[in-house]
């Protein structure tokens, strides 16, 4: 069905109609001209990410469904990356005239079944028409209270350096999907040369399906979260790795005023990432620590929690803060030290 048959109005209603609150926070949602909220014993943290086609997805290889889960799940994971609880959120679409009724209602079950997992209410938002794609702009809303919420600023010398999960898979999983679509386009070159029909194209995916799973189902590390505080733990600094481990241990070290030393052997690294990398001559390291998109928690501890920190599944010890003067230093396996350099997303000049 195409969305002009029914307009935007008619587009929102069919999206939300069987939307109810969760939350007892959420005065008011969807039907308004704002959404109601009420904290009266915590803070409210507010995160934002916008996404474009053609910049951070291609929908060549990730369907709409993946894609809305995704959206939604990068925001929620701002809010964990904080120590606080997500509880609303707000979704805004501009659509070009390519997308249907059904397409758009594939993204919403993605959102929606994001929002479902960690018990988020969807509150509102806005849909206009696009000329160039499908853009997409979520704002996810939560609480923590104002003792518990951990900033990037609160590092401290002799602080642990502790990583959930596995780095540089979801890289390795967009570099596995960026080769098989090149294959492809070079197949279809080929046969609009020679006059031939267009190639029954099957994907080589064989034994890297976790790769792809990191990059097309994007998870929050709510679950560390949760682990962290049944343990006891409080982070004095905390972000989520969405631009690569490196940009965001220098994000935390140039707000806390520290330095860092990680070492190469503690990086942790699923087999599957270590052999996609040797497949495409890539250094796994380099992979590990300025892919991005893992989505992974990085933080840091009092050096008196280490025993705690060791006792927690999915949780790597990788190195320590130090003071400043002695800068931000990779170990390597063989004892060498190198400086960590950010090489995360940036405007192209």
């Amino acid at each position: 069905m195409e969305i002009a048959k029914i307009g935007e109005f008619g587009l929102i209603d069919r999206l939300t109609q069987d939307i109810k609150p969760k939350n007892t926070s959420t005065k008011y949602g969807i039907g308004d001209d704002c959404a109601v909220l009420s904290y009266p014993d915590s803070e409210m943290l507010i995160t934002t990410d916008l996404l474009m086609e053609g910049v951070h997805f291609d929908l060549t290889y990730i369907d709409l469904q993946h894609l809305g889960y995704k959206a939604a799940m990068v925001n929620i994971s701002d809010v964990f990356a904080m120590n606080g609880t997500p509880r609303q959120l707000t979704v805004s679409l501009a659509i070009s005239k390519r997308f249907s009724v059904e397409d758009i209602e594939q993204l919403y079950n993605g959102i929606r079944l994001a929002c479902n997992k960690w018990n988020v209410d969807i509150i509102g938002g806005d849909t206009t028409s696009s000329y160039t794609g499908l853009a997409i702009s979520i704002t996810c809303i939560g609480e923590a209270r104002k003792e518990d919420i951990v900033y990037r600023n609160g590092a401290h010398d002799t602080d642990l350096i502790c990583v959930s999960g596995d780095l540089g898979a979801a890289y390795m999983g967009l570099q596995l999907l960026e080769r098989e679509k090149s294959v492809y386009y070079q197949m279809v070159d080929e046969a609009k040369k020679k006059g031939k029909p267009m190639p029954d194209f099957q994907p080589d995916f064989s034994g890297k399906e976790y790769l792809l799973q990191r990059q097309l189902q994007t998870e929050a590390r709510g679950d560390i979260i949760q682990r962290l505080r049944e343990a006891g733990i409080r982070p004095t600094a905390m972000m989520d790795v969405s631009d690569g481990l490196s940009s965001e241990l220098l994000h935390i070290c140039k707000q806390s005023g520290v330095g860092c030393r990680i070492f190469e052997k503690q990086l942790p690294i699923d087999y599957q990432t270590a052999v996609m990398a040797e497949e495409m001559n890539m250094n796994v390291t380099t992979c590990a620590l300025n892919g991005g998109e893992d989505y992974e928690l990085v933080f840091t501890v009092p050096i008196g929690d280490h025993e705690k920190i060791e006792q927690l599944e999915d949780v790597k010890l990788i190195g320590h803060i130090t003071d400043q003067k002695f800068g931000h230093v990779l170990v390597s396996r063989d004892g060498q030290e190198f400086e960590i350099k950010a090489q995360g997303w940036n405007f192209d000049k």
